[in-house]
């Protein structure tokens, strides 16, 4: 037979068999793989604890003065363990019998578990009715275990009428390790029960909710596979914070855009009977705009490479691995599952074959909220696009009133605090600074200067140095130099020295974690300024932390718009359309960030919030409002292609409108579950990002975006063939 000949009824019938078996054969292994790798990823969700670290310094630049004094700490102390400080306190002076039962106490309290080493002897206050105890706690121990039980123990073991805390560093840890417990449980229920209710009554099915909720999970599953293995081969650093961010985030996406999916396939059911056709044009429908739109918000995370903080820029691509997987599970697993079900999916509601009914509205629904909606649209655009932005704009006034210079540390878990309590015991009591002292490095040879220098400042209340032969480790320094530790005649003890440097221990007057100590640590810099010396400890790391967030900010904020700006010129093949994209969205967060401030101060009475919290809040609402835009603008670039600009943003707005709304409600929904972990900076950003995704799918892409398209019309495609009515 020759190629001009036609093929024989024989060979067309096995070549539709061949598509049949393919057709059956790739789904089924699609899912067989998907199924692989979450078997893989679900046992890891309980033990993200084993490649996850929230200490603050792990995640400083290593050019940061505090990192490099935590780099030496080990070989001044010989030992890394994190401190504890007990603080006994009674409402009248401690009588005797009380002192020796606290005395007692302590003695028997390092057999504790996780205990490393000796504690010191209790340390009482002048006025005498407080004593604090320095307990060293393994850094490799569960500190959270070993803070609770070494309190239990001690309150135990003492009178009824002193009050016992455990606060310091190791007991702000615990704070937060308690903090981040729920994340693998109740974030996830939460998160998944909300998508699942809005999802049941977006579709009024049984079956589709579950299938678009599987696929979520089956992305996040294989996405913490990666992670996980990344994080224990020490490639990637993960936190708590980093991990509930991913969950969220991956839920929110692959539910997102597998409702994009879901809607081209339900609009194809309607024209055809044949499932496979209609998985096959939705696929083809979907791909770009999902592809577009999961493109933009990794090229956005991963701008935070750039950041300084670790924190900041591990989370970019944990994040962007996540969205990787949130798109593939939505262009593959979810069709393979679609072309299982068919109609069946969408039970009871089956969408009926009706192409008499989807030719007689050319393609566009003519009743519904949406149709109404783009009707007056194209009514009255500017006045619609002028208050919009009026509206927008006075929301936005409310962003000078956000105070995101840093908090805190004793106020980053929400909630009853042992550990802050015992603070506010401490600093009534001891000097604020007493356990948290600021660590400085410098020469052996001018020792007696620095110290000097430090004494002089107002927020410094004692110097001490490390001395490994000194009873307590450590030598009081005076302006006569090291005093003598013992009976008068006692020689004072030699300073250890390492590498011709020695490590001295400021104790300053406030709180370590206050703003006064920040001034402190600021100042002490100052005076050691043109000197080899280097200023570290608890508050030292707040500062550089919070410096190296705003430098962050500073510098990646535009770095991510002009990268979006790039990929909306390309997607579009156009300038202004872009340009007028990002302003929205900008304006859109601005407006999002104004409110969260007004309710942070107002209703909330929030401390203030980390300075990588407007980076953050960026960060998600730039590149998944712009998602949004995508969602719409593909749609209507498509329409007017076909039926001219205006009447395409009318098509587009009338057709995308259901899907893009529930996909905003879902987003919206899984980032306020973040509120469920009692940690300030995911509380405040939840509110963020879930308002800020409410305000721009209900304002900004149904109003705002199609109004200000609609009365700029053609041109808003310039310089494209589509701007000059070209198609």
């Amino acid at each position: 037979m020759t190629a001009s000949e036609p093929a024989s009824p024989l060979r067309r019938r096995q070549r539709v068999r061949n598509r049949s078996w393919v057709r059956v054969l790739l789904p089924a292994a699609l899912i067989v793989l998907w199924l692989a790798g979450a078997s893989f990823g679900g046992p890891l969700f309980g033990r993200i604890d084993e490649v996850s670290s929230n200490d603050q310094t792990t995640y400083l630049p290593e050019s940061a003065d505090a990192t490099k004094v935590q780099a030496v700490l080990d070989e001044f102390t010989d030992s890394d363990a994190i401190p504890a400080i007990v603080v006994f306190v009674a409402d009248s002076e401690l009588t005797s019998s009380q002192l020796d039962e606290i005395t007692d106490a302590v003695t028997a309290a390092k057999d504790v578990a996780g205990v490393e080493g000796d504690l010191s002897p209790p340390l009482p206050s002048e006025d005498g009715r407080a004593v604090q105890v320095f307990v060293p706690i393994a850094s490799d121990a569960d500190i959270g275990d070993v803070v609770s039980e070494l309190g239990d123990d001690l309150r135990a073991a003492v009178d009824d009428g002193v009050d016992v805390f455990v606060t310091g560093p190791a007991g702000f840890t615990a704070d937060l390790v308690a903090g981040f417990a729920g994340i693998d449980g109740l974030l996830l229920g939460v998160a998944l029960l909300a998508v699942l209710v809005i999802l049941v009554l977006v579709y009024r099915s049984l079956l589709l909710p579950v299938v678009v909720l599987s696929t979520s999970l089956f992305a996040l599953c294989v996405s913490l596979l990666v992670v996980w293995s990344l994080a224990n081969a020490e490639v990637l650093l993960l936190s708590g914070q980093t991990q509930g961010i991913l969950f969220i985030l991956v839920i929110g996406a692959a539910t997102d855009y597998s409702l994009l999916f879901v809607a081209r396939f339900r609009e194809e059911l309607r024209s055809t009977q044949d499932r496979g056709a209609a998985v096959a044009a939705a696929w083809k429908g979907s791909v770009e705009p999902i592809v577009a739109s999961g493109g933009t918000v990794i090229a956005g995370l991963l701008c935070l490479l750039l950041s300084d903080l670790k924190s900041n820029s591990t989370l970019g691509p944990v994040a962007a691995i996540g969205i990787v997987f949130a798109m593939l599970s939505a262009l593959t697993l979810l069709p393979s599952l679609l072309l299982l079900f068919g109609r069946a999916a969408f039970w009871p509601r089956r969408p009926l074959f009706e192409p008499d009914a989807v030719a007689a509205e050319g393609g566009m629904p003519t009743t519904g909220l949406w149709a109404r909606l783009a009707r007056a649209i194209s009514r009255r655009p500017r006045t619609i696009w002028i208050v919009t932005t009026l509206v927008l704009a006075v929301g936005a006034l409310g962003v000078p009133q956000l105070d995101a210079s840093g908090v805190p540390q004793s106020d980053l878990v929400l909630g009853a605090s042992e550990a802050r309590d015992g603070q506010v015991a401490l600093g009534e009591h001891f000097p604020g600074g007493s356990g948290s002292p600021a660590y400085v490095v410098t020469g052996e040879a001018d020792l007696q200067a620095t110290a000097e220098a430090l004494l002089a400042l107002d927020g410094v209340d004692a110097v001490s140095v490390t001395a490994s032969d000194s009873p307590s480790g450590t030598a009081a320094l005076t302006e006569d130099g090291v005093s003598a530790v013992g009976p008068p005649g006692t020689p004072a003890p030699e300073p250890t020295v390492v590498d011709g440097r020695v490590l001295l221990q400021a104790t300053l007057t406030d709180a370590a974690d206050s703003e006064a100590a920040t001034v402190s640590v600021r100042e002490m810099r100052d005076a050691l300024a043109g000197t080899d010396a280097l200023v570290g400890g608890v508050t030292a790391t707040a500062v550089d932390t919070d410096d190296a967030s705003i430098h962050d900010r500073t510098l990646i904020i535009p770095v991510i718009l002009g990268v979006i700006l790039l990929i909306l010129m390309l997607l579009l093949r156009s300038v202004l359309a872009p340009i007028l994209l990002i302003a929205t969205t900008v304006l859109s967060f601005g407006t999002a960030m104004g409110v969260s401030a007004v309710v942070f101060n107002g209703i909330f009475g929030f401390p203030g919030a980390d300075p990588a919290v407007p980076l953050f809040g960026f960060v998600f609402l730039v590149a998944l409002g712009i998602d949004y835009n995508i969602f719409l603008m593909t749609r209507v670039r498509e329409e007017s292609r076909a039926h001219g600009t205006r009447d395409g943003i009318v098509r587009g707005l009338a057709i995308t409108g259901g899907v893009i709304t529930s996909a905003g409600l879902v987003l919206a929904a899984t980032f306020a579950a973040l509120s469920v972990i009692p940690i300030l900076f995911l509380v405040q950003l939840a509110f963020i990002v879930a308002f800020g995704v409410l305000l721009d799918t209900f304002v900004v892409r149904s109003l705002l975006v199609p109004a200000l398209a609609y009365d700029i019309g053609r041109r808003i495609w310039w310089p494209s063939k589509l701007g000059r009515g070209i198609s």
